[in-house]
Formats: C-alpha cells, sequence, structure tokens
C-alpha cells in the first residue's frame, strides 16, 4: 500500500516533515513551485500543509478533489475559502495554541514601549541628544486595558498583564469564557472604560474594518492602541486621524491593512497610502513586520501543534 502524499507549499520546522514520515505519509516539499505546477498535480495528494503563500480559493480546492485535510501552520484561516473546504468534506486545521505566548509577549512588548517612549529616545541618543523630559514616559499600573477577541492570544495577554496591577476587560462573540485574569464586557464599556485597546480577533466578514472613524470616535478617553491581530480589521486612514486628534495616544502595530495576501511585503512603491507614509513616519507609531507569532520557540511549537491535531486523524 502506498503511502499517502502530504504537500508542502510553504516550509516549516522540520520536525513537521519528519513526524509526518513517522506517521506513515510521504511528503512532498513545492516550497518555490508555482501555482500552475501546484494545482496540475494537487489531484495526487491526501493533505497539503500551508502557510499563506497561496490563497486555497475554490479553484484551488476543486483541483484538490482527494484532499482529506488543509492544515495551516499559524492561527487564521482567512486565506481559506473555509465554507467551501467544508462543503467538500475537507477537515481544516489551523494552530493557535502554538503562537499564542510569542502574540502575548509581542504585545506587551509593543505597549510597554510605546508608553516609555523607548524608539524615540533609542535614536535621540543615536543622534548625540539627551532629552529626558521630552522623553518622559507613562506607567501601566493603575490603567484599565480592553480586549476584544478573548481566545488564545488575547487570553496570554491578559495573563502577561496581571503583575501589572492594571484591570483587564474583555468583548468575545462567545460568551462566559472569561478566567481569573479578565472580566467580560460589552464593547460600550470596553468603549467608556479602556485606556488601552489590543486587538486578538481573526479576520471575516463580521471584522472588516472594524476599527474605524465611529469606533474610535466612541472610545470615551485618549487611549494606546494595538493590533497583533490583523490589518485588514482596521480602516488605517481612521486610525491617522485618530493619532493626529489625540485620541489615539499611539498604536502599537504588528500588522498593517496593506500587507500582501502572504503577509510577506507591503506596498514599496513611491505611490504609497498617504495614511501608510504617516504610520512610517509618527513618533507615536510603532511598527512590526508581521512577527508577533514569529519566534523561536513557535517555529517549532506550531509545527507541533500541526503534527498533533495530524495524528489523531
Amino acid at each position: 500500500m502506498k503511502a499517502p502524499l502530504i504537500l508542502h507549499v510553504d516550509e516549516n520546522h522540520p520536525l513537521l516533515v519528519e513526524g509526518l514520515v513517522t506517521l506513515g505519509y510521504k511528503n512532498i516539499l513545492a516550497y518555490e513551485t508555482p501555482i500552475k505546477e501546484v494545482l496540475k498535480n494537487l489531484h495526487n495528494y491526501s493533505g497539503m500543509v500551508i502557510r499563506s503563500r497561496f490563497p486555497v480559493n475554490k479553484e484551488f480546492i476543486d483541483a484538490g478533489k482527494n484532499l482529506k485535510f488543509i492544515a495551516r501552520v499559524g492561527a487564521g484561516m482567512e486565506n481559506i475559502d473555509v465554507e467551501y473546504a467544508q462543503s467538500k468534506n475537507i477537515l481544516l486545521i489551523a494552530a493557535p495554541e502554538g503562537n499564542k505566548n510569542a502574540v502575548g509577549e509581542h504585545t506587551l512588548g509593543l505597549l510597554l514601549s510605546l508608553m516609555n517612549k523607548l524608539r524615540n529616545g533609542h535614536q535621540s541618543i543615536r543622534l548625540g541628544d539627551w532629552l529626558r523630559e521630552e522623553h518622559r514616559g507613562w506607567e501601566l499600573e493603575g490603567k484599565t486595558i480592553g480586549i476584544i477577541g478573548y481566545g488564545n492570544t488575547g487570553k496570554k495577554f491578559a495573563e502577561k498583564l496581571k503583575g501589572f496591577n492594571v484591570t483587564i476587560l474583555y468583548n468575545d462573540i462567545l460568551h462566559g469564557i472569561g478566567d481569573k485574569n479578565a472580566t467580560e464586557a460589552t464593547i460600550k464599556t470596553l468603549q467608556e472604560k479602556s485606556d488601552v485597546l489590543s486587538l486578538h480577533i481573526p479576520q471575516n466578514k463580521s471584522t472588516c474594518q472594524m476599527i474605524n472613524t465611529s469606533f474610535i470616535k466612541a472610545m470615551k478617553k485618549p487611549f494606546w492602541f494595538l493590533n497583533t491581530a490583523r490589518g485588514k480589521i482596521v480602516v488605517t486612514e481612521d486610525l491617522v486621524e485618530g493619532l493626529n486628534s489625540g485620541k489615539i495616544l499611539g498604536a502599537g502595530l504588528d500588522v498593517l491593512e496593506y500587507e500582501s495576501a502572504s503577509f510577506r511585503s507591503i506596498y514599496k512603491k513611491a505611490d504609497r497610502p498617504k495614511a501608510l507614509e504617516h504610520l512610517l513616519s509618527a513618533e507615536n507609531v510603532l511598527l512590526s513586520p508581521h512577527v508577533g507569532g514569529w519566534t523561536f520557540e513557535s517555529h517549532q511549537k506550531l509545527a507541533q501543534t500541526i503534527l498533533n491535531k495530524i495524528k489523531i486523524l
């Protein structure tokens, strides 16, 4: 009996490939194979392992008529036509548990760096300045943190915050999923009380452009904004408007509306959107290139999580 074939279109930690061999699968590594070639041969595979290189749309799913599962080595499923895949009885596997700690730590790092003006202070010293008053920061203690999305990463962020003597509120589409670290609240309550707002939600039809002018204006206090979820949840022009007005004190963004579908780049042309240009130059904005869940440890954890889930199929 031939070993079932697994197609890998993105490179991941070697333990995943090695573990699949142990489970009796044969791996085909197609990290650089053009999409046309992938589609031509996709009917040969029982499973596929992806990150974000290709959008798994209807054409892709139809070509993989023998696929039993698609495993995404990451948290979100926005690059997969989930409903169509499920209609074809294809099991979808993700690994949000694998990078939850990394995202929680990264989010906290963004917040502390913003509030204490660490990047700005470092840059001014490099220029030969020693500006103490200009780099006076804010303390986190006593603040109210609003978390939208209380799944894997939202809970980890709350866990990291507990030692700072803060009040933590969360909102999630699922009710009653709170723990000792945070209290469930409505979006309205988050908008009334939050000094910091952090996003930990997936990208879907209900969350795209969720953070817009009306949402920002509904926030009662000036606030710090963090997004380590997905860029398209935020209308960047409206975010910049909030920064310019002072309603948003600062923004820590690991993701951007302008990212490519593969998360590998943003606009590099001379005619970049004005809102993006503002983010690139603003002193109260801290950007990172979608690496919140991209640690050495999470690289291995993500692969192990996927392997564990395939193991029980």
